[in-house]
């Protein structure tokens, strides 16, 4: 038998290489298993140490505030090991429970508000947090907060505190409300690349980043109508909860090159002298001013305190009996199955069944923070939802951030629609992009040449110019969505359908602008939403609220039914100092864009209704 070098070499690499393998997952094994057994002997050891009085609750969120987190309890646990990534973010369910705990927990003196690391996407959930601070000041607790500086999200959030302090080199930026965006019709005319679209809607505006150089007057329109709105509405809070005199928000703007000048470019002073803040005090100095104020902790060197994950763990919510249950519908609908953080239709469909089976649910909340996508995955939610409340379970539509298009379709089904006054909402409207490159192709010496049984077989074909035949069959298909759209729409909102046509052709509204318009039933919170649901289904005061999302493997499901959640598993790391950050990136706009398109025009399907409102939030 001859021997063979470079083939003992590969067995031998593949030997190291299998034994490498098998030692690193045996110690993130180990590990893994080391932060359940923690998890789990701090549930049956005792329980938690109780608080003493004049306890400081320091909510230092870090990451942002999402509806749902779209990270399972492993996924969190073993991204802190080193064995994967998860963003970090907050749950506002896990914040409204802190809060709402807190304001009736006598122990708890004061809230403490850091906020440096902390950020919100829409206006929603910043009033969802700041009304819950409102509950909390109401019971007679302090509200201080400090930041190294203020972005306008987090500073609305920092108003609802009884005190305001900002570090001697920080800033309180208000800019206003308001986008430039990106056109590509002469790049992409540059390109070769013909853009063909087909909507239903005068301000169904998504598209025309693709096949215009700047905005149409409609969407234009539009867009000032939303942004004044939204802006107004924030200068209002903050100048009502500053004690400020109407307008002194827009007027400190127009003001601030020279009111920096005459400060010697001191923002932190700016801030002061506009009364925005109450002081300039570093971290340490707040410190010192909340021992003196409450109880000292000799163990800390600092005032007494509990923080929002160890106070999270000391609520956790009730397991059983009869309940409100609640489906969170957060991102883009796409047709068929998505994980938390994302709509599919198929698993939200599948999700809405479950809780419709479930006899422990009297009533469900719908908490629809979307842009839209999909038309006929937002049309199986929506059927599905007909079928609870035909069943006899009460639904009602939370509207959070925004809930346009097909996140208004999907909340058409319901005994009730809350919405926020600032939620982006309406957009009723449809399109369809059939982007085509024939003149890249005649660039570059391409020929897309074949047979076919009839015209309709690659019919659309990216390489081609666009049949007009295939586009009337589009239009024709869109111009059906659509109609299914408003029937639907004038059904659920008792108005005639020339009345929804009226406000919908694609044109978004702030909430309170729907509700004077119809499109939703009244203004609240999620809290209101979650009280609508208990009384219609027949739920004392004290009922219970559960979230049914995507069920995990049985070990998860093992963890979840004794009340471990991600945010459990972020502070088990925390202790065990296995979390150090999480890496984050961002494509560039551009890129987002382009991709959004190439994605538009590698579907499945010759063509796809879409329900989208591209919208910014503020």
């Amino acid at each position: 038998m001859s021997f063979k070098p470079f083939s003992a070499i590969g067995r031998g690499f593949g030997m190291f290489w299998r034994a490498l393998d098998a030692t690193r997952r045996t110690i993130f094994n180990v590990i893994f298993l080391a932060i359940v057994v923690a998890i789990l002997v701090g549930m049956f050891s005792g329980g938690v140490k109780p608080l003493s009085d004049k306890t400081a609750l320091v909510l230092e969120l870090k990451g942002e505030m999402v509806e749902q987190s779209s990270a399972s309890v492993q996924e969190t646990l073993m991204s802190g090991i080193g064995a994967g990534e998860t963003r970090r973010t907050i749950q506002l369910r896990d914040v409204l429970t802190v809060l709402d705990a807190a304001s009736k927990d006598s122990n708890i003196s004061t809230v403490v508000l850091l906020l440096d690391e902390f950020s919100v996407s829409g206006m929603a959930n910043l009033h969802e947090m700041g009304a819950a601070l409102e509950r909390v000041k109401a019971a007679g607790k302090k509200v201080v907060a400090w930041g190294g500086s203020y972005d306008q999200k987090n500073y609305l959030i920092a108003t609802h505190a009884n005190e305001i302090y900002v570090h001697p080199m920080g800033m309180v930026m208000l800019e206003g409300f308001g986008r430039h965006r990106n056109y590509y019709r002469d790049a992409l005319d540059k390109l070769g690349v013909t853009v063909n679209l087909i909507k239903v809607g005068t301000y169904k505006s998504f598209a025309e980043p693709y096949i215009n150089n700047g905005p149409s007057p409609a969407a234009a329109e539009a867009d000032a109508f939303l942004y004044n709105a939204l802006w107004a509405n924030y200068t209002a809070e903050v100048e009502k909860f500053r004690k400020l005199p109407a307008g002194t928000i827009d007027q400190s703007i127009a003001k601030l090159p020279e009111t920096m000048a005459a400060a010697n470019g001191n923002a932190a002073q700016v801030a002061l002298d506009t009364k925005l803040v109450d002081g300039i005090k570093t971290r340490d100095e707040v410190r010192d001013l909340l021992m003196k104020r409450g109880a000292r902790d000799q163990s800390i060197k600092s005032f007494r305190q509990v923080s929002f994950n160890d106070y999270l763990l000391r609520h956790p919510q009730k397991m059983f009996g009869d309940a409100v249950g609640v489906i969170v519908a957060e991102g883009s609908i796409s047709d068929g199955s998505a994980g938390p953080g994302s709509i599919g239709g198929v698993s939200t469909a599948n999700l809405i069944r479950r809780a419709r089976e479930d006899e422990q649910i009297k009533a469900l909340v719908l908490r629809v923070d979307s842009p839209g996508g999909s038309a006929y995955g937002s049309e199986l939610i929506r059927r599905e939802l007909e079928l609870t409340r035909a069943a006899g379970k009460p639904v009602v539509v939370s509207m959070g951030g925004v809930a346009a298009s097909g996140g208004y379709w999907i909340s058409m089904a319901s005994d009730e629609v809350i919405a926020d006054p600032s939620t982006v909402t309406g957009s009723i409207g449809v399109f369809a992009i059939l982007p085509t490159a024939e003149k890249v192709a005649d660039k570059l010496g391409i020929h897309t040449v074949g047979t076919t049984t009839t015209w309709l077989a690659d019919a659309y074909n990216p390489l081609r110019p666009l049949d007009p035949r295939f586009g009337q069959l589009i239009q024709s298909s869109i111009n059906h969505v659509y109609s299914e759209f408003t029937t639907k729409a004038a059904a659920a909102r008792k108005m005639p359908v020339a009345a929804i046509d009226a406000v919908g052709q694609g044109r978004v509204w702030t909430g309170a602008q729907a509700k004077e318009r119809g499109l939703v039933d009244r203004l609240g919170s999620y809290t209101d939403a979650l009280a609508s649901a208990a009384a219609r289904g027949k739920l004392g005061k004290d009922y219970r609220v559960t979230y049914i999302e995507r069920q995990g493997n049985p070990f998860e499901r093992l963890l979840q039914s004794f009340g471990v959640s991600a945010a459990t598993a972020i502070n088990i790391q925390v202790k065990l100092g296995v979390l150090d950050g999480l890496p984050t990136g961002a494509a560039t706009t551009v890129a987002r864009d382009m991709a959004f398109l190439s994605n538009i025009a590698d579907g499945k399907k010759p063509f796809a209704a879409v329900t989208h409102c591209m919208c910014e939030l503020p």
